[in-house]
């Protein structure tokens, strides 16, 4: 169960089917799973523009949110989200695929820019600040080649991990869970050294 330090988990992705378990798509992916732990049913949103659900009570109260706005929109989900639950910046985490960092590798920063990352761009425009916990979830590039690099971005984000990835990813998203549903403001620094250091077994 998580403090009241953080109230509301964000996941970045993009709704539908055809984007459903893709790379881009790895925030959702986690919220997923924790509304599954905790018996959560996501229900549609039209005030917040996204999914949304809850669990425990009290201070305890988490929500978890996946804008349907497409990537690019998701500050706009964020913003109304943050001023219909009264939140500041710091009771907010986003959790977001990063194809800079190679798969198995997570780095979560209590501050910083995009990243060229256009979901956390939005966010940081509808939010008017750099200052917002975020939880990066390493994706891997689509080519080491600079050059091929940017031609197979589109095509490697909007792809599906492989049987091998997601095997990985697994470890990882149990990792993440766990981790998260131990933050307070008292260990947040022990949780980030414990996240950004962390490796799966089996790589």
């Amino acid at each position: 169960m998580l403090s009241h330090d953080l109230k509301l988990l964000v996941g970045l992705g993009n709704p539908g089917a055809d984007y459903s378990k893709t790379r881009h798509n790895v925030g959702f992916m986690v919220l997923e799973e924790i509304a599954s732990q905790n018996n959560c049913s996501f229900r549609e949103s039209k005030k917040l523009f996204g999914k949304t659900c809850e669990y425990g009570s009290g201070i305890n109260k988490t929500r978890l949110l996946m804008p349907n706005t497409y990537m690019n929109e998701s500050g706009k989900s964020v913003r109304s989200a943050k001023d219909w639950f009264n939140l500041d910046n710091h009771q907010l985490i986003v959790l977001v695929d990063d194809m800079d960092l190679p798969l198995g590798k997570i780095r979560v920063r209590s501050k910083g820019s995009s990243g060229g990352h256009n979901g956390l761009k939005s966010i940081i425009n509808h939010l008017g600040s750099t200052e917002f916990k975020r939880l990066k979830i390493g994706i891997g590039p689509p080519s080491e080649i600079q050059k091929e690099r940017k031609s197979k971005t589109v095509s490697h984000v909007l792809g599906r991990f492989s049987k091998e990835e997601f095997t990985i990813l697994k470890f990882i998203i149990e990792e993440i869970i766990s981790s998260i549903d131990s933050i307070t403001s008292n260990n947040w620094d022990k949780i980030t050294t414990r996240l950004n250091s962390f490796k799966p077994q089996n790589i």
